[in-house]
């Protein structure tokens, strides 16, 4: 089983409307590690590790979110690094 850690920095209306909380569901789901960060700037990083094929398909969802939320970008970066024990949200 390939895993993998990618970083993915969300721009849009993604603070304020529940985006941390369900990336964190959908990570779990998947059984995924990481965190889901708001930034300064009003953008989320989401750190998302695990199995390749999870993986993706979380990303993919990013670009949706939750209902309220209205993604306009989502820049993606692989991270060569150890993965988290569990999926936080700060």
């Amino acid at each position: 089983m390939e895993t993998t850690c990618v970083k993915a920095l969300v721009t849009g209306k993604v603070q304020g409307v529940w985006y941390r909380r369900a990336t964190q569901e959908q990570a779990l789901k998947q059984g995924l590690t990481g965190h889901a960060t708001n930034l300064p700037d009003g953008r989320v990083e989401v750190l998302l590790c695990g199995r390749r094929d999870a993986v993706k398909e979380v990303a993919e969802w990013l670009w949706k979110g939750p209902e309220n939320a209205r993604v306009t970008h989502v820049e993606f970066e692989v991270l060569d690094t150890h993965a988290p024990d569990d999926f936080r949200t700060g």
